[in-house]
């Protein structure tokens, strides 16, 4: 009698697990709240520059004509003695006044600038850029806010100006502008920078340390002088150390690596 095959033991390899570490700061990040009056300053002043200088996008609305990947296909294929097409003259090719691709108005005004929160965090990052301006319709909010600690090291003032996108889109033929930063030694706005510096409000950064909290450890240093000597040298070495007080990371979840290949436990 025939015996049955015995079934196979190996066991099916398991998929391994995606595993994801996110690790939350424990700071919150907010913009400068700015006044109304120099909202419609900045806005103003903006509007007026950017109409002077006229600087646009012109857009080509492209018509694809039907059946034009296999005339391109045709093309591509090499062509016989008889079907070689002659050259023509160079009288008959005209450069057509239309651009072809979209293009700027004016590109040595646009190298000037960074529109776009890429161009911004770029322009921040290898330290180009004098000001920086942010529209609050931006959805999500954490999608600028990397933007402050970024302007806040480079020492370049920043803020978030309200409706900023919507009167500056037009002008410059944009769907949508919710960064806008102007690059140093700028010859075109240089007198926009001049008039929107003093107004925009100071970062807020909770790492970093600021004139409160130099005045505080001044005072607290000048109330222990009169104190036993035992007291003054603790507050000299409280003074010595950063008035910040670092809070703990929050892990969300921690999960153990299920592709890590355990060794059994030896018995005794």
């Amino acid at each position: 009698m025939s015996t049955p095959a015995k079934a196979s033991t190996k066991k099916e390899k398991k998929k391994p697990i995606p595993v994801k570490t996110s690790l939350n700061s424990p700071f919150t990040t907010q913009w400068s709240p700015l006044e109304r009056e120099h909202k419609r300053l900045i806005l103003k002043t903006l509007k007026a520059k950017l109409s002077a200088v006229g600087l646009q996008k012109q857009r080509v609305n492209r018509v694809r004509e039907w059946g034009s990947r296999r005339r391109s296909r045709k093309k591509t294929s090499k062509p016989t003695e008889d079907q070689k097409p002659t050259p023509e003259p160079a009288e008959s090719v005209q450069t057509s006044s239309k651009p072809t691709e979209p293009c700027w108005t004016n590109p040595a005004v646009r190298k000037q600038l960074a529109i776009g929160i890429n161009e911004v965090t770029k322009g921040l990052e290898r330290n180009e850029l004098s000001l920086v301006l942010v529209c609050n319709s931006v959805r999500p909010e954490h999608m600028t806010c990397h933007l402050i600690p970024l302007s806040k090291t480079r020492s370049v003032p920043a803020c978030q100006v309200p409706s900023l996108s919507e009167t500056l889109a037009e002008l410059l033929g944009l769907k949508c502008v919710l960064a806008l930063g102007f690059k140093r030694d700028t010859e075109v706005f240089e007198d926009v920078v001049r008039t929107i510096t003093p107004v925009v409000p100071p970062l807020c950064v909770p790492w970093f340390p600021t004139a409160s909290n130099k005045k505080s450890t001044k005072k607290q240093s000048q109330t222990v002088k009169g104190q036993k000597r035992k007291l003054e040298e603790s507050s000299d070495e409280a003074s010595d150390a950063s008035p910040l007080i670092l809070q703990p990371l929050k892990v969300k979840k921690i999960i153990p690596n299920p592709a890590k290949i355990r060794k059994p436990k030896k018995k005794a």
